[in-house]
């Protein structure tokens, strides 16, 4: 891959934009490229933690596992995303598994390296506590809706969630980018394939949820939040 592609990428990634190319030069100088297989895994969880992530292409799911082997799915994270959250300026283990769910092409930096870069860069570590501070309201507002709404809320409440971190506007309706199965998403909030399966179904029938012909999901976002108030 040539160096202006990767550059091309990194320019792109929220807590890089607007910096300088000579700032971001000193990037992709330490950034290494990796070439993943579907299925394969990028780290296992409890691995050291020693590097963080940029998808150049291609996509990755994170998740958990407990002492049973039951997954509990965290994201799945698409071209332009970085991971793990948690990479930076703690020692430790990566919190949670990483596979790739589509042949994907990511960008690979050291954080020892990186954490250099941000010392001398003050405005890349008020970037990146932004990014850092978005994904702890996100995790509150989950568990929040785990304590305070029932299987049915948390089931829309998730689909809202997809709105943002997995879809594109189109119109007035918003498509997923990717063609989660029931399975995953019930996965996603601790419940079973069966109750999202029926919740999905309902959904249809009121036309909140819609199918394209490839079989993506199409969601009206305004429709999902109305039925929180049902």
């Amino acid at each position: 891959m040539k160096q202006e592609d990767i550059f091309k990428r990194l320019s792109e990634v929220p807590i890089f934009q607007e910096l300088s190319h000579e700032e971001l030069s000193q990037i992709v100088k330490i950034a290494q490229i990796r070439f993943y297989k579907h299925k394969m895994y990028v780290f296992m969880q409890d691995d050291p933690l020693d590097r963080v992530f940029f998808i150049y292409s291609g996509k990755v799911k994170i998740y958990k596992t407990d002492f049973s082997g039951k997954e509990q799915i965290i994201s799945i994270f698409e071209s332009g995303a970085m991971f793990p959250h948690a990479g930076f300026f703690r020692k430790g283990k990566y919190p949670a598994h990483a596979e790739v769910t589509e042949d994907a092409t990511l960008m690979v930096i050291p954080i020892d390296q990186f954490e250099e870069i941000l010392l001398s860069h003050p405005e890349l570590c008020v970037k990146l506590f932004r990014v850092l501070g978005e994904t702890i309201v996100d995790l509150q507002k989950r568990l929040e809706a785990q304590i305070l709404h029932n299987t049915y809320e948390q089931i829309i409440l998730l689909l809202i969630r997809l709105c943002k971190s997995n879809g594109e506007k189109i119109a007035d309706k918003y498509k997923l980018t990717i063609q989660f199965t029931n399975r995953e998403l019930a996965n996603m909030i601790g419940t079973s394939r069966e109750t999202v399966s029926r919740t999905i179904n309902q959904l249809k029938k009121k036309e909140v949820i819609l199918q394209d012909e490839e079989g993506y999901y199409l969601l009206d976002r305004e429709e999902l939040q109305q039925e929180l108030f049902y």
